[in-house]
């Protein structure tokens, strides 16, 4: 892990293309700004973490629609 000091109105770059600034610092938070390509996702880490799970619990889950993929995939080897 890389740790940086910066202090506020300071900024890093990662690659060429994402800018991280520090906006403003309250007590304990730092308020940072990213500016990056429309395309580069960005979460929270607690929204992030979510998704990872909610992912996971998306394959793990037996699908309802398994005879219907069964189905359609000996429709289609048929063909």
């Amino acid at each position: 892990m890389l740790v940086l000091t910066r202090r506020l109105g300071e900024s890093i770059w990662i690659n060429d293309n994402i800018k991280i600034v520090v906006q403003s610092l309250k007590g304990n938070q730092v308020r940072l700004g990213i500016i990056a390509p429309k395309e580069t996702t960005i979460h929270r880490e607690e929204i992030y973490q979510r998704i990872q799970l909610e992912n996971k619990q998306a394959i793990d889950l037996p699908s309802e629609l398994d005879p219907m993929k069964d189905l359609f995939r000996n429709l289609t080897e048929g063909s």
